[in-house]
């Protein structure tokens, strides 16, 4: 089983669904509303977790009752707690609003997210100890690039999700052994809009890039190599908060079995596929059962 440490966010989705999202200084009526646990992390975990994964959660809730609730969550789905911490204050929300294309708009409000600015002992055992480390960008900075930096020296594959989008130091990227941006979080990093540029531009800071693209599959980019654009499954979303969180997470799971790449992104776009299909971010992720059958 393959062992992976996510080192990443765990927050409370409040989810508002719309016929469509209102404009600035708009106010619009919706259909319904739901609180669903989620963070990029989490989400990763849950995901990998449900893939096959054996997973360790990294990092904090609040004291309050979504810091309970996102606990129990996880622990639901597999994924291994210990090193998930209670913070005093308020666990990290995410504020979604999603239309009835899929689409999706966010803010997140880090809470107790933002008080995770170092790794002590058990975290660094925990990461030099798995397959792979899972990093996003909802904690400080100082605690991702501490993580790359301890599975780097452990050579423990790093895959690092660029979001929310920054500028990205070299002591970060110099550690990361596989960029996925979705193909706005791309361009904003390479200044190119041409998902083709973009992976060529990333190539010179990272030995490889997933750009996720949504509807039209992925474009998998490695030096020394040719890029290639892999297709999505053609389904009908319901909601994509979850997709990309799916998709890195059943990847990891895929990549740790040492699974051909071309194998490995087919089954990882199964698994958003039907994640998609579902509404809500943690609760939408298949079972390896429901990959394997897709």
């Amino acid at each position: 089983m393959t062992g992976i440490a996510v080192l990443g966010s765990t927050n409370m989705d409040l989810v508002a669904y719309v016929a469509r999202a209102p404009e600035r200084g708009e106010t619009v009526t919706g259909r319904e509303f739901r609180t669903v646990p989620g963070g990029k992390g989490a989400n990763q975990a849950v995901a990998a977790a449900r893939a096959g994964g054996d997973v360790m959660m990294i990092g904090a809730v609040g004291d309050d009752a979504y810091g309970a609730q996102l606990r129990a969550g996880l622990e639901h789905a597999g994924v291994d707690t210990d090193l998930l911490h209670t913070a005093e204050g308020p666990s990290g929300t995410a504020h979604i609003v999603v239309d009835d294309t899929g689409a999706n708009s966010i803010v997140v409000v880090p809470g107790a997210n933002g008080t995770v600015t170092a790794l002590g002992p058990g975290e660094m055992a925990a990461i030099a100890e798995a397959d792979l480390l899972l990093l996003q960008l909802e904690l400080p900075l100082s605690a991702v690039i501490e993580g790359a930096r301890v599975a780097h020296a452990q050579g423990v594959r790093t895959i690092l999700t660029p979001s929310p989008v920054q500028p990205l130091p070299s002591e970060l990227l110099d550690r990361v052994d596989l960029l996925i941006p979705n193909e706005h979080e791309a361009a904003a990093l390479s200044g190119f809009t041409d998902p083709h540029a973009a992976a060529q531009y990333l190539l010179s800071q990272v030995p490889a890039v997933i750009i996720t693209l949504g509807s039209k599959g992925c474009l998998y980019a490695a030096r020394g190599g040719e890029p290639v654009l892999f297709p999505a499954p053609e389904v009908t979303a319901v909601d994509t908060t979850g997709a990309g969180d799916t998709f890195v997470g059943s990847l990891a799971v895929a990549l740790g079995e040492r699974r051909p790449v071309p194998e490995s992104l087919a089954w990882a776009s199964s698994a958003a596929a039907l994640c998609v299909q579902r509404p809500g971010a943690s609760t939408s992720m298949p079972y390896r059962t429901e990959i394997d059958a897709a």
